[in-house]
């Protein structure tokens, strides 16, 4: 390494050469860490198959089904058995001679009770509605939580991607500077330039330097956000292609949205739900009809008594005032009602807007990424120039600088844009309903949410679980 000269009051010591081989070290080891090509659909496999988020929503979804299960078991009678076993010890006195008598064969008794629901004022129709539409809504959000999982992946991917291409061209930019400060330095010692033109080439590589090192930070969160969704770090990724099947419009889009957004079709079930809670709580004004079935059989050793007996009652309640408590509760059901048919309004505004944001974003990503390579290419027969009009002494070492610093600029932003154009063709994808895995044809076993349904909805005993 050359020995920094010393000039006038101004020393240009190693320090900044060393401090940018050090960052492009480091850089080098960064870069190196990836071990394979990975595309885009790999990653998505992964976050399909681990990401715990999903996983969690499944489990709920599964503990939704059970209330269907709940709610159809008051059509069933429940069967109640009753046991009893004693010992009996005897005394008897006579003239003033106590007896004590113990039976081999204490008393004993068992009864069977059936009770059988016949009416409930409707109630058992009510809340097996409830269920499946709270069901159905739990379907939805299932959906919801798989797109924004998948979103957060492609988000994930993208922004590895870029900050990868960022740390690359603020790398190429610290050795392209490191060199003009040589060449600088050089042409100093012979006259040519002047000790400002040295000073300016060592700032913009300190500037250099600290832009590779904040590149290098940026890529090392993108990595952990990478790791957090998808289960594992990153290898050496290859840029997505866009999507094909987008919407061809803005209207396309909002229409999309309106018909299969997940977020919506999940607000109208609970507001299916909260008017079925209605019916469930005004059941309760209404008669019921209830047929209970016994049979019973006691046996009483010390009087050899044998009973049996067998019983069919139907008992019918009819609530006349209970307090104003289901009056109340009523009204109150209502309200609820009420509350979530406003949520599904709120929900479908919010569902267009996030569609409209979604189509401007992905336009918008479009038109900057054409202005950007158009500015790339200008910015390079720019600097190209500079350096032709410096050899001659026509433009400054400033001028050189300048240029060069315009056009890292310019291909950041582009790296930058087209991460937003991937970004916002998923987006868009999320925003009518197709950011699943089974849209994104992604090589996976499907999660089939109708299996765990069909194994408890109608189950009529037992306690194991399917666990996904």
């Amino acid at each position: 390494m050359r020995t920094a000269p010393r000039i006038g009051s101004f020393t240009l010591t190693s320090r900044t050469a060393a401090c940018a081989a050090a960052v492009l070290t480091a850089g080098l080891v960064l870069a190196a860490a990836p071990s394979r090509a990975e595309t885009l659909t790999e990653a998505l496999v992964d976050v399909y198959a681990t990401n715990p988020t999903l996983q969690s929503e499944r489990a709920s979804l599964r503990a939704v089904d059970e209330g269907v299960a709940q709610a159809v078991s008051n059509w069933r009678p429940t069967v109640v058995v009753n046991g009893s076993y004693g010992y009996q010890d005897i005394t008897r006195t006579t003239d003033g001679n106590p007896t004590s008598t113990n039976f081999a064969n204490p008393p004993r008794s068992a009864d069977i009770t059936l009770s059988q629901n016949v009416f409930r004022g409707f109630r058992t129709l009510a809340e097996t509605r409830q269920a499946r539409n709270q069901v159905a809504a739990s379907r939805a959000r299932l959906v919801s939580t798989e797109q924004d999982v998948l979103f957060a992946g492609v988000t994930a991917f993208a922004d590895v991607l870029r900050d990868q291409a960022t740390v690359e061209l603020n790398r190429n930019n610290v050795l392209v500077l490191t060199r003009q400060l040589e060449a600088t330095q050089d042409r100093f010692r012979v006259g040519e330039l002047t000790r400002t033109d040295v000073a300016q080439a060592e700032a913009r590589l300190q500037r250099a330097v600290s832009e590779l090192v904040f590149a290098q930070g940026s890529l090392t969160e993108s990595i952990a956000a990478f790791i957090n969704v998808v289960g594992r770090p990153p290898g050496d990724l290859e840029i997505p292609p866009i999507p094909e099947d987008l919407p061809a419009s803005e209207e396309e889009t909002i229409d999309g949205a309106r018909a299969n957004d997940p977020d919506v079709l999940a607000a109208e079930f609970d507001e299916r739900a909260s008017i079925n809670s209605v019916d469930l709580v005004r059941g309760e004004l209404l008669p019921t009809l209830t047929v209970n079935g016994a049979a019973e059989y006691s046996e009483d050793v010390s009087d050899r008594v044998k009973i049996t007996s067998q019983s069919v009652t139907a008992n019918l309640s009819v609530p006349l005032y209970q307090s104003g408590d289901v009056y109340s509760r009523v009204r109150e059901a209502k309200q609820r009602a009420s509350e979530t048919r406003s949520d599904l309004f709120e929900t479908q505004r919010a569902s267009i807007e996030d569609a409209t944001d979604a189509w401007e974003s992905l336009q918008t990503a479009r038109s900057q990424i054409l202005a950007f390579e158009s500015e790339v290419r200008a910015q390079e027969i720019a600097l190209e120039g500079v350096r032709q009009e410096a050899r001659v002494g026509a433009r400054t070492t400033l001028d050189v600088l300048d240029a060069e610093q315009e056009l890292l600029d310019s291909r950041v932003n582009l790296v930058s844009a087209r991460r937003d154009e991937i970004v916002a063709s998923h987006e868009v994808l999320g925003a009518i309903g197709r950011l699943t895995a089974r849209d994104l044809a992604l090589p996976v076993d499907l999660y089939d949410f109708t299996v765990n349904y069909g194994e408890v909805a109608d189950k009529l005993i037992g306690t194991g679980i399917i666990d996904e």
